[in-house]
């Protein structure tokens, strides 16, 4: 692939359909990317969303039930709400930040309401508004932000943010899945929305989670944060992609015999089960669940059942084979860091939304599936769409006014005399980050040889050619992946404790002195440092605070 046929913007911008223009470019079309259209569009901006799948289907939201941390404003319940997650998260999270989420999230989902959504009622009549099914939740955020004058490229993964000569965004360009035709959208202002990272591990809904919106934001410049907290994994029927774990709370595990594994169905139960599963296999069966629940069960997560039933099993009173699907940032808590309370990242007009940015803010180093994560997207979408509208509107300079030129770098090589192998790099990458050993249970040896394999895997994309065109965004994936695990692990290697989902075997203990962000960055030579807490008990001047971190 040339440069000039996919590098160069102003001398090929005839090649580019559709070629639009627009007030908010928003890449990724989830719960963050919908919100943030819409709360953009709502603000008068004239708005495009692009998204690598159809939006509204792809992604891990819109595949099952989500629990949403929604909390009505009342004092006992929202302190016990933030204080919840404050241990597990190793004492990072910012008060002020979480009582704007609870506030903005309670807000929105009755917004939902407004709109239409389905919302169950309890036994004593009143709505239950703590859960979002995925399907209903993702249709009506798409005929909302329809409704809103949103224009939708589904199947358009963006692949190169476009940028001024003084560094500010001005777009992206992408590429359709279906036509293979290029396309570019001009905009004063970006809001990255694409999720977090899975290393397509096969976690259900994941598989176009692929760190994309990570290497994009840092070919522009932008920063990262709370890397180190990307090892999050789910449990999941050996034979299954399903890693929804609620109802594992009501499972009894045990070995191959069926003898019980002691600690198994503990708080701490999946480090037993990630240490059984590193020599031995592992079983399930939810039989702790009454008959009652069984039901519920049933109604509330079929999408759960539904390998169980193809295989004939009753997971209820038959014992399963189960496994641990590295999730990564999707449920971990790492992403690109935001530098105030508009959501804004270091790059200006470049802001980040949902798993896309660091959820460290609202639950320091430990989160899960759905809660504070969809409450985050719900809120930082909400967020970044108004402040990007604001600054588009304020923009001196509009994006078709300017001379721009694309930052993408990683897979854009030309002159190359060396074919990249795609399927190798991404099984290397696989290699590096999915073993328990490697990055579950972390060591200084185990870490630094990771790192090291993956450095060389990175020059390995940046000194090779690919062989077609149409390989591009596999391409892109396999270069966002390696840059997401050398994050991860420059950061990890410099936590030299046990901190949240951090768990370091030579560091076993939080240590107080580093209770602390660690930002991360850079592509052909990631660096790693620590940012002080500033915590708020309010939301008070967040902004001035998270302004002045900046460097």
């Amino acid at each position: 692939m040339s440069k000039d046929r996919f590098g160069s913007v102003e001398s090929s911008i005839t090649d580019f359909e559709p070629n639009l223009q627009a007030d908010v470019l928003v890449i990724g079309g989830g719960p963050a990317g919908t919100w943030a259209a819409w709360s953009a569009a709502s603000s008068g901006a004239k708005v495009v969303l692009v998204d690598k799948g159809y939006c509204g289907t792809s992604g891990c939201a819109a595949a099952s039930g989500n629990g949403v941390w929604y909390v009505p404003p009342e004092k006992e319940a929202r302190e016990a709400a933030m204080a919840s997650r404050e241990s597990l998260g190793g004492f990072l999270a910012n008060r002020g930040w979480m009582k704007r989420v609870l506030d903005r999230t309670y807000a929105n989902v009755n917004l939902l309401a407004e709109w239409g959504y389905p919302f169950p009622t309890d036994e004593a009549g009143k709505p239950y508004r703590r859960s979002l099914q995925g399907p209903e939740y993702m249709r009506l955020m798409r005929k909302q932000i329809k409704r809103a004058g949103v224009t939708i490229l589904d199947n358009s993964p963006a692949l190169q943010l476009l940028v001024d000569a003084d560094g500010a965004v001005a777009g992206a360009t992408g590429i359709n899945r279906q036509t293979e035709k290029k396309w570019m959208a001009r905009s004063p202002a970006v809001i990255i929305a694409t999720g977090g990272c899975a290393f397509l591990s096969k976690a259900l809904g994941c598989n176009v989670l692929t760190g994309d919106g990570y290497l994009m934001a840092a070919e522009a410049g932008a920063e990262m944060s709370g890397m180190e907290f990307s090892n999050a994994y789910g449990i999941s029927p050996a034979f299954s992609s399903v890693t929804k774990t609620l109802f594992y709370n009501w499972a009894t595990f045990t070995y191959e015999d069926g003898t019980p594994i002691p600690g198994a169905g503990s708080q701490r139960g999946r480090s037993v089960i990630a240490r059984t599963l590193l020599d031995r296999s592992v079983y399930a069966i939810l039989d702790q669940a009454t008959a009652e629940m069984r039901v519920s069960m049933r109604s509330a997560q079929p999408n759960f059942f539904l390998p169980f039933d193809r295989a004939g099993i009753d997971p209820f009173t038959q014992r399963f084979p189960v496994t641990l699907r590295l999730e990564g940032t999707v449920r971990g808590t790492g992403g690109i860091r935001i530098v105030d309370d508009t959501c804004a990242t270091s790059v200006r007009g470049l802001y980040a939304a949902g798993d896309a940015a660091t959820r460290e803010l609202i639950c320091g180093g430990f989160t899960g599936g759905g809660s504070h994560n969809a409450a985050w997207a719900i809120s930082s979408g909400f967020w970044s769409g108004e402040s990007a509208a604001e600054y588009a509107a304020r923009s001196p300079n509009k994006a078709t006014q300017r001379p721009v030129k694309s930052a993408g770098e990683a897979g854009f090589n030309p002159g190359s005399d060396r074919t990249l192998n795609i399927d190798e790099i991404i099984q290397a990458t696989q290699a590096e980050v999915f073993p328990y050993d490697r990055n579950y249970f972390r060591t200084e040896n185990g870490l630094a040889a990771s790192f090291n394999r993956l450095n060389y895997l990175w020059q390995e994309i940046r000194n090779s050619e690919i062989a077609e065109d149409k390989n591009i965004v596999r391409v892109r994936e396999a270069a966002a992946m390696v840059a997401t695990a050398r994050w991860m692990y420059g950061s990890a290697l410099e936590r030299q404790e046990t901190r949240g989902m951090h768990k370091h075997e030579d560091y076993p203990d939080l240590d107080p002195n580093q209770q602390h962000y660690l930002i991360s960055g850079g592509l052909d030579n990631v660096w790693v440092k620590a940012e002080p807490l500033r915590v708020k008990t309010d939301s008070s001047g967040l902004k001035a605070s998270l302004v002045s971190s900046r460097s």
